[in-house]
């Protein structure tokens, strides 16, 4: 087997077709139906299945492609960190961030990446559960991972701050009466929720356990900024981290009291390059919500309770 292989299998299972992966490749079609022929004979499989939509992999061809996208980017990695000189890198970088984590801290880093290492290419995508994301992490598929600190969390991690959870309700709610929200006025609250296996959706069941061990769910949605507008329509409320906030929907939030924060960490792979070693340096130098530091004075502000959750 060969990386050529690796890549051109994965440019099929992206495509759909063994024509449009070449024109994505530049190569000859049949270059490419050769390669897979070849390497369907060599593993003794079939890594595809001809549907009325075009090639789909099967289960084992999944399973395949999974490991030999962890392939090709190591090998990115070694030809982009064998390549780089003084001032000069070369390569792709894959960075996933746990769904409501890092919003506003992120792209400043990653402008501030950019302008140091422009011929670096950054894919970035976004994940719902944290156990999914070590398991990425775990099998070296990532370069670096945002996420929320947990019971899995490993022991090399960078804490880089925390993140302030706030509410969002519709203009004019009864909530929105004081300044900062009782977590014991929240009882009997509807809520925009999300994902079940999600962070998100874990504080927020914490943070209600002692009031409203068994909240009210109107909707549930898969992206922060869903749940926000949802809840400034009226739909119910919600529970995101302040960063997470879109534009023009600061004024329909309040933080609560005790305040809840989550810790933010980031995860590098083994063997850490100099792009993603520097991304880790840029969100450090970002502005994180600090429980001990709050923006107001400590008179105003009640204790933290700052969350770790298991999902």
């Amino acid at each position: 087997m060969s990386l050529r292989q690796f890549e051109y299998a994965l440019a099929v299972a992206e495509e759909g077709s063994v024509t449009a992966a070449a024109e994505l490749l530049r190569v000859a079609q049949p270059s490419v139906s050769q390669q897979i022929r070849g390497l369907e004979r060599e593993l003794g499989v079939e890594l595809f299945a001809r549907t009325p939509t075009g090639l789909v992999p099967t289960t084992v061809g999944r399973a395949f492609l999974r490991e030999a996208q962890a392939a090709v980017n190591a090998a990115r990695r070694a030809r982009a960190t064998a390549r780089a000189g003084a001032e000069e890198l070369v390569g792709e970088l894959v960075v996933a961030v746990q769904m409501g984590f890092g919003t506003r801290q992120l792209p400043g880093a990653l402008g501030a990446l950019r302008r140091r290492f422009p011929r670096v290419e950054v894919t970035v995508f976004e994940e719902t559960s944290s156990a999914e994301l070590e398991r990425l992490c775990r099998r070296g598929v990532l370069d670096l991972a945002l996420m929320a600190a947990c019971e899995r969390s490993p022991a090399d991690a960078h804490h880089l701050g925390d993140e302030e959870f706030v509410v969002v309700a519709a203009a004019g709610h009864r909530l929105f009466g004081a300044d900062r929200v009782e977590l014991r006025d929240l009882e009997g609250e509807p809520w925009v929720r999300f994902d079940r296996d999600s962070a998100l959706d874990g504080v927020l069941l914490n943070v209600l356990r002692n009031n409203d061990p068994t909240p009210t769910t109107v909707a549930r949605v898969s992206q922060t900024a869903t749940a926000v507008r949802w809840a400034a329509h009226g739909l119910g409320a919600t529970l995101v981290p302040a960063s997470a906030v879109p534009h023009g929907y600061e004024h329909l939030v309040r933080p609560v009291s005790p305040v809840v924060s989550q810790p933010v960490i980031a995860v590098l792979r083994s063997n850490a390059g100099p792009a993603e070693t520097a991304l880790l340096e840029l969100l450090r130098q970002e502005t994180w919500f600090e429980a001990a530091s709050p923006s107001a004075s400590l008179d105003e502000r009640a204790p933290a309770i700052e969350l770790s959750h298991s999902t």
